[in-house]
């Protein structure tokens, strides 16, 4: 699933993601910084990441939850369940990807790498989406689909992940994808962003 990439507000707490870091893109460094011909404000090699699922603003998304049950599913409950959910999840095994493209993201806003990923790798996102449905259909939630799609703290566009890694501003909105020479990229174990921020389950 693809969620929106937040600009320019700042965030009234810590998002948690499931992710993956980046290790390397290319060869070097200068495979990397030689994006910059086509982005602005590059973003530092140490802070790039794939997300494989936007979970949001904890209390936001509680939030939202007890909204869609009608006060049923109360913060109390709800907030620790999803930190149990996620400090429980299974590691994903860092992999190698590759792009050979760069894509509009954020509404035009954002330029980034469209990464092709091992089939695993689309398998554990599938395994992350179907847990999220499970919890959430645990938690007292109807319409579950529905629910994912709109709640604002989630900020899912579309139901289809795209893998794929922000490098930087647009120069423009209009913007289209563009071929550029293919670069390896290697990827780290799966981790929780922001994990300490995790209520105790």
């Amino acid at each position: 699933m693809t969620a929106r990439d937040p600009i320019g507000s700042k965030p009234d707490g810590p998002r948690i993601t499931v992710e993956v870091p980046v290790l390397r893109v290319g060869a070097g460094s200068s495979d990397y910084e030689g994006l910059g011909r086509f982005a602005d404000s590059l973003r530092k090699p140490q802070g790039l990441h794939m997300t494989l699922l936007h979970v949001g603003i904890l209390d936001d998304l509680a939030a939202d939850i007890t909204a869609w049950t009608k006060g049923l599913s109360t913060p109390e409950k709800t907030l620790p369940e999803i930190a149990s959910w996620l400090t429980e999840l299974p590691v994903l095994q860092g992999f190698l990807g590759k792009s050979d493209k760069l894509i509009p993201l954020g509404g035009g806003r954002l330029r980034g790498l469209h990464v092709e990923v091992p089939q695993e790798v689309h398998d554990y996102q599938a395994l992350l989406v179907q847990g999220l449905h499970v919890l959430l259909d645990e938690l007292g939630l109807d319409n579950i689909e529905d629910f994912i799609l709109s709640s604002p703290a989630l900020g899912y566009r579309s139901p289809r992940w795209l893998p794929h890694i922000a490098v930087g501003r647009a120069r423009s909105r209009h913007e289209p994808a563009m071929e550029i020479a293919p670069v390896a990229i290697e990827f780290g174990d799966s981790r929780i962003r922001n994990r300490e921020a995790l209520p105790l389950p």
